[in-house]
Parts: C-alpha cells; structure tokens; sequence
C-alpha cells in the first residue's frame, strides 16, 4: 500500500494532505510495508508511482461545499475536479493521472480519497485554526481506513508535532 500526501503547503489548508503524511511517517510504525510519499503539487511525476501500486490512499483537502473540517473518504474514480492537485491548465494532477493510466490500458491501482474540506486556501504557510484542531480527527480516520486493511500501527515513543511538521516543511 502507498499512502500519497499531496496539495501546496504555501497555499495553507491545500497542505495538509503533505502535512499528514509527514506525521504519519514520522510518528507511527506499520505492522506491514507502507511506502508514504510527500507528493506535493508533482502531478504528472507521480505517474510512475501510481503504475506501481496496487492499492493507494490519497490525502488532500477537498474543495466541496461543505462546512469546513469535514471528513470525507471516497473512492478516487469518484472525484473529479474536486482538489487533488488539480489546479489549472499546465497542472496534471493525480486523479488526471489515474485517467491516464486507463487510457493507455494499464492497470488502475485501487485507490481511496481521504480528505478535508479547508477552511482558508490562502498563500500563508501552515494550517488555519479550524484544520490546525481538527488534525488529529483526520489522522485518526486514516488510521481506522488502514486497521480495516488489516494494517496494525504503533506510535513511536518521540512524538513529533503537528507544528514541528510545519516548522520542518517552512525550513526545506
């Protein structure tokens, strides 16, 4: 299984899926191998990951028209359009990429959507108040999706923060 983190972390609630996937990694061990990708805003350069894997979970915020922090996990051949790196004309996101996949007759990982609806997509580093409280929420619902997939987790001993994460990701 890979687990795929992907938005724009100048762009406020649009990192978050980058910002979970670096807590998961740096805060948890899997009873069975997990690859976690900082997938950012790679669109097109993740093809390559995708044609490897057999089952992805992609985290992201979700533009929908819903009350911000809302959680939702929905197969990824559901959505389109709705976020997932999918920001303009010269910008092929991952679900983009999946289509592609199909096109070209190869086989589409199973793949599942965890995401959020945002709160502030502004240019500003790290996450408003309102994702900022409702993070552990949403690393906990990834958590219960992987323990459905019979993948056990342990949390390390060092805990690395939420704001650690976003110190660490401002700094690279």
């Amino acid at each position: 299984m890979k687990i795929i983190g992907i938005g724009n972390v100048l762009e406020k609630d649009d990192g978050l899926g980058v910002y979970a996937s670096t807590y998961l990694q740096k805060n948890y061990t899997f009873t069975t191998n997990i690859q976690i990708i900082n997938g950012g805003v790679e669109g097109i350069h993740l093809l390559n990951i995708l044609e490897e894997a057999k089952h992805l979970v992609i985290l992201d915020s979700l533009e929908l028209n819903d009350k911000p922090t809302s959680i939702y996990a929905i197969p990824a051949q559901e959505i389109s359009g709705y976020g997932l790196n999918n920001g303009g004309a010269h910008e092929i996101g991952i679900i983009q990429c999946m289509d592609m996949m199909e096109l070209q007759g190869k086989e589409v990982p199973k793949a599942i959507v965890i995401g959020i609806v945002p709160a502030e997509v502004t240019f500003e580093f790290g996450l408003s108040n309102e994702l900022t409280e409702a993070f552990e929420g949403y690393v906990s619902v990834v958590l219960q999706y992987l323990q459905k997939h019979d993948i056990e987790y342990q949390q390390k001993e060092k805990v690395v923060t939420l704001e650690e994460i976003i110190q660490e990701v401002k700094r690279v």
